[in-house]
């Protein structure tokens, strides 16, 4: 349970706070707040106060946590040109790396580790391959072509991969939306007088 209290005080506004993701071991809950929109780490056992994860310039979202815990995926805009999805250390030190390159969203863990998934920013979902070492994350590959729909929200999640990252459950347009006609009636005021 997140104390409300101890999230103002840590300046974290309580209002538009979005979860993202849970740790592994369900004690901590990563949280994207404020304006401009940085990610919290909150320790739900309430023995420590929230602590921002990432700050930056811009934005970030849709933080997710590694299987491991010592890693948190996100998409930032700190560039102000579009999303990009970084990954930082937790806890947080100087260390990051860029996952994406040329936009990316939503990030996303396999179950072992081995692999993080994206949105690029025409709707490919991407992989990246994850090693040990000191440059651990390889090139982006691109998987397969999704109709998400289009834009960066705090709120939405488009897309679920498998344990194993064999399969992915994506949410799609089935069609495009159908326009809707409108009547629009001009000096209605004028008109015949009973």
């Amino acid at each position: 349970m997140i104390d409300e209290a101890a999230a103002r005080n840590s300046g974290v506004g309580t209002l538009n706070m979005i979860a993202t993701d849970w740790s592994r071991d369900g004690r901590f809950l990563a949280t994207a707040a404020g304006a401009p929109i940085d990610l919290w780490l909150f320790d739900v056992t309430g023995t420590k106060p929230p602590e921002r994860i990432v700050s930056s310039p811009g934005d970030q979202l849709h933080g997710n946590f590694s299987p491991d815990g010592k890693f948190i995926a996100d998409t930032s805009n700190e560039a102000r040109q579009h999303f990009e999805v970084y990954v930082e250390t937790l806890p947080p030190s100087d260390r990051k790396w860029p996952i994406s390159t040329n936009g990316g969203y939503e990030p996303r863990w396999r179950a072992d580790g081995r692999e993080i998934y994206y949105l690029a920013r025409d709707g490919t979902l991407m992989a990246v391959p994850v090693t040990a070492g000191a440059s651990p994350f390889g090139v982006p590959q691109p998987l397969f072509q999704t109709r998400v729909h289009s834009g960066v929200t705090m709120t939405r999640t488009h897309y679920v991969p498998n344990r194993d990252g064999s399969r992915f459950l994506v949410g799609v347009r089935t069609r495009d939306p159908v326009p809707v006609a409108i009547t629009v009636m001009l000096n209605w005021t004028a008109g015949p007088k009973q």
